[in-house]
């Protein structure tokens, strides 16, 4: 079931819920500005291991960290074509209004404000659910007429709440790419929190796999002839890896990525060019990059995407932190929407 077609289930459970890597930092100190002190590895490697310990010991209930904030059913929508998009965004926009009211009325200002900002009339949503920590799929350009299609994949602790962040990378990459080309900020599903024992499974992502999956295929309904690529950032890597199989993509791009669950890019089984990089100063690069299987749980996610091991296509993405990927004027924004737009020739490496 395709994101549009299940965000129109009034009857689903409310959802429950940041943006969003090439080769190895230099060895040398910057000569110009010195570099940022990264977290020291043993921090995180304990960081790490009590995390461990709380995916298998103490699970964290989804529903007691997210209280409820009262929020419409998604509005009803039908097929989404490239004839029916004014509609549908207007429906939407008309649904964060209602939303936004629901929070002001139960007293969450910080929601209300957030959601009525989504009510703009500037603003294009394929889907919008505003329960829990909210879902939402936003398109900067013309989806329907674009050459070129890129379908954005958030990572951790990205939420209504926390979607200006994500958007602003959104904005930002649109703006880079131009007129030819569409993006999809694709909020569709339930983040895992960066401090959290969710954040070092792959069960998030694999609830997320098949609506992304699917989003991708309906969005032919939209636009058929667009090439499109997959972003994915951060745990977001994860999501896309296990929804590429079989996808109608022509590029997996992973950013910022802790590993994707497989141990290499063939593992991933996709004939889509698959492309990594880490800036020199993400601190991504510290996490021990294993798998282990504790009491039926598989903690990790394997082989880091930017070793030669893995096998992916690893592009430059300048200094920039875990953050930074998608920063105007850097070297990774530059060189991902190169990637979309199929200028792969120019696509500068480590």
């Amino acid at each position: 079931m395709g994101l549009w077609t299940k965000a129109n289930s009034a009857a689903e459970a409310p959802h429950l819920p940041r943006p969003g890597p090439a080769g190895p930092a230099p060895a040398g100190p910057d000569p110009v500005r010195p570099k940022r002190a990264r977290r020291p590895g043993r921090l995180w490697r304990g960081l790490l291991a009590a995390l461990v310990t709380g995916a298998v010991v103490v699970p964290v209930s989804a529903a007691a960290a997210h209280p409820e904030i009262p929020a419409p059913a998604p509005a009803r929508i039908g097929s989404v074509s490239a004839t029916t998009l004014d509609s549908v965004y207007e429906a939407n926009r008309a649904n964060a209004a209602e939303a936004s009211r629901m929070a002001a009325d139960h007293g969450d200002r910080s929601r209300a404000a957030a959601v009525r900002a989504m009510a703009d009339p500037s603003r294009h949503f394929l889907s919008f659910d505003a329960r829990g920590s909210g879902r939402a799929v936003e398109v900067f350009g013309d989806l329907a007429k674009a050459d070129h299609v890129a379908v954005l994949v958030p990572g951790s602790d990205t939420s209504l709440d926390t979607y200006d962040r994500f958007r602003a990378g959104a904005l930002a990459l649109h703006e880079r790419l131009g007129t030819r080309a569409a993006v999809v900020a694709w909020l569709g599903y339930e983040t895992p929190g960066t401090i959290s024992p969710e954040v070092l499974t792959t069960g998030r992502a694999k609830e997320a796999a098949p609506e992304l999956h699917d989003f991708v295929r309906e969005l032919r309904a939209v636009n058929g002839h667009a090439r499109v690529s997959l972003l994915c950032h951060s745990y977001g890597t994860v999501v896309g890896a296990r929804a590429a199989n079989g996808l109608d993509v022509s590029d997996l791009v992973l950013f910022g990525s802790p590993g994707t669950g497989a141990d290499s890019a063939a593992g991933i089984h996709t004939k889509a060019r698959v492309w990594a990089a880490r800036g020199a100063d993400d601190w991504i690069a510290d996490v021990p990059h294993a798998k282990a299987d504790l009491f039926g749980t598989t903690v990790g996610f394997g082989t880091d995407p930017v070793s030669p091991a893995f096998g992916a296509r690893v592009f430059a993405a300048g200094d920039g932190g875990h953050s930074d990927y998608l920063k105007p004027g850097s070297v990774s924004l530059d060189n991902l929407a190169r990637i979309v737009l199929g200028e792969t020739s120019e696509v500068t490496h480590a």
